[in-house]
Formats: C-alpha cells, sequence, structure tokens
C-alpha cells in the first residue's frame, strides 16, 4: 500500500495544553478525535503542509513549529506517515473549517474520546516532560543527592533515572527506595538504570536499559516504561522497534565524564532524529538553556546528569 505523507500539529499554549479537533460525520472515522493537520502534497515539504494546512483548517499562520516524531499507522483506507510538529507560536485567533469540534486537553489527561488509533502512543509521549533528571549519588554522595533531589522536584522536575552502578550493592538499593519514594511523593517517575531486578524491588516507574542491553534484547522487558540510551542510529532504530517508550542519544556535547571526547553536534543528531517514532531525549553536557536548541532538531527534552541539581 502507498504511503501518504502526513503533516500533523501538536499546537500547544504555554501551559501545555494541545489542541485536538473532532473528524466531522461526512469522513473516515467520523467523531473520532484528532491533531490538526493533512495530507503533503506534491512538491511540499511536510513543514509546509503544515503552514498551509493550519491557515487553510483553522485561519492561523504558525510562527513556531519545531519537528518532533515521525509514526507509520495503517488504517483500512491507507497507510499514513505521520510527521508531528510542536506549534508553540502562532499569529491569529482559531476559527475551525473542517472539524465538528475543537476541545484543549492537558498532557496526561485526556477527556475527549474516541482518539484516533495511531495517537495513543502521541498521547503517552506528550505525557512525559521536558526534562529527564539522572543521579550521581556516587559522586555527590546519597546525603547529599537526596537532598537536591528533594529540592529538584519541588522545582517541578517529573522524571529521573538512578544510574548507581558504582555504589556498593546495599547502598545502591537503599538510595533507589529512597529516589523512588520521594519521587512518588511528588507525582514524578522514576527510572532504573540497568537493573532490572532493583527495579522491581523498589518499585521503580520504569527500566532504563543501556546500550549494551538494548542491542541484546529480543523483546521489550516486562515493565510499564521502558527506556534505552542511543549513541547512534542502529541503537535508536532498536529501541523502535522494541516499542520503547523513548529513549536518550548523546553524547551531543563534551561532558566532563568522557573529558577529551568531542560531542556528535546537534547537525548530527538532527541527522539521526529524521523519521523517528519515539520521544527521544538529547543528552551529553547539556543544561536547560540547551532545551530550545534540543527541539530545534527534533529532541523531545533534553536528559542531565548535573545541571538539573544545581
Amino acid at each position: 500500500m502507498k504511503i501518504t505523507e502526513v503533516a500533523a500539529a501538536v499546537i500547544e499554549k504555554p501551559d501545555g495544553s494541545f489542541l485536538l479537533g473532532q473528524r466531522a460525520p461526512d469522513t473516515f472515522y467520523p467523531g473520532y478525535w484528532e491533531f490538526p493537520g493533512g495530507k503533503v502534497e506534491a512538491g511540499e515539504t511536510p513543514r509546509e503542509a503544515l503552514v498551509r494546512e493550519l491557515h487553510e483548517e483553522l485561519e492561523i499562520e504558525v510562527l513556531r513549529a519545531t519537528p518532533w516524531v515521525v509514526r507509520e499507522h495503517v488504517y483500512e483506507h491507507a497507510h499514513v506517515r505521520l510527521h508531528f510538529f510542536r506549534v508553540t507560536e502562532w499569529r491569529g485567533e482559531l476559527r475551525d473549517h473542517v472539524h465538528a469540534a475543537l476541545a484543549w486537553q492537558r498532557p496526561g489527561e485526556t477527556t475527549v474520546a474516541p482518539m484516533l488509533p495511531a495517537n495513543a502512543p502521541v498521547l503517552a509521549a506528550l505525557a512525559l516532560p521536558a526534562i529527564y533528571g539522572i543521579t550521581h549519588a556516587h559522586e555527590l554522595g546519597v546525603p547529599r543527592q537526596l537532598t537536591l533531589l528533594e529540592q529538584a522536584l519541588s522545582r517541578g522536575l517529573r522524571l529521573l533515572q538512578v544510574r548507581e552502578a558504582a555504589l556498593p550493592e546495599l547502598e545502591r538499593e537503599s538510595f533507589a527506595a529512597a529516589t523512588v519514594a520521594l519521587a512518588r511523593a511528588s507525582g514524578a517517575r522514576a527510572f532504573i538504570n540497568g537493573d532490572a531486578q532493583l527495579a522491581q524491588a523498589v518499585g521503580a516507574d520504569g527500566l532504563h536499559l543501556t546500550a549494551t542491553q538494548l542491542m541484546a534484547s529480543r523483546a521489550r522487558p516486562n515493565f510499564p516504561l521502558v527506556a534505552a540510551s542511543c549513541h547512534d542510529g542502529a541503537e535508536l532504530h532498536r529501541a523502535a522497534e522494541l516499542q520503547l517508550d523513548f529513549a536518550v542519544l548523546g553524547a551531543v556535547k563534551p561532558t566532563l565524564s568522557h573529558p577529551g571526547q568531542a560531542g556528535m553536534g546537534w547537525p548530527a543528531v538532527a541527522k539521526l532524529l529524521e523519521n523517528c517514532p519515539l520521544p527521544v531525549y538529547a543528552i551529553g553536557g547539556l543544561g536547560p538553556s540547551d532545551l530550545t536548541a534540543a527541539r530545534e532538531v527534533g529532541a523531545h527534552g533534553i536528559a542531565t546528569i548535573r545541571s538539573v541539581w544545581t
């Protein structure tokens, strides 16, 4: 079946809410909810199609749109490749011309139904925050890391990873349990790096695979949430094959943990993220000030080992 290229818009307000439209009665899947957008015409890029479609559908002029995930789905009537963009700035008042209704929704709290089948993973990805914090208690010391964790959670950190292979086993288990408890009390989600048994023992929200574990896995691990560290296209492809929830890609810049090694740079990140179906966090010498640059090249956000705690 021929693949139909489609541009889709995640139109977002500053508070994080996003826009959905309900398909009209005279279309395929009438009454289902979708992200605004439409078919990429001959000679158009997906971005150009996005700008045109949003002007035709909603009478808005796109001022800022960054690439995000690209997902394929086979419907009964078409095989579509959906190029999602996050639209955070536009000009004009929304005036809908194609949908039966419009609704602003909040990530993780969708109240309208049913959704088009292709969009379930997209809604899950939108619920992921922009910052992924990674612990380094083996350098800071456990008491100091826990104090900094509490402070970061109070500032809004909602996704974190325990990566403490250098800690002695008993201390690592105690620290992981304390971290998960603090995260849960703040409504955050905590992953354990590389140790499925420990993740289960402390009731973590997810498992984060090392790149070696990722490439050796024949199936997705049996956890509600699974992520992986990636360094190249082959690893990103494997993470997508296993239908992981997200990936981390880097190192983008030189890092303190790998002195003397040059990072891959933003152009290489952009190339690797072309047509990537998973939300991806960029990592490697990055801080919150790099979030805009990360999203410009298609990353969901940034992962950071040090800057999130300062």
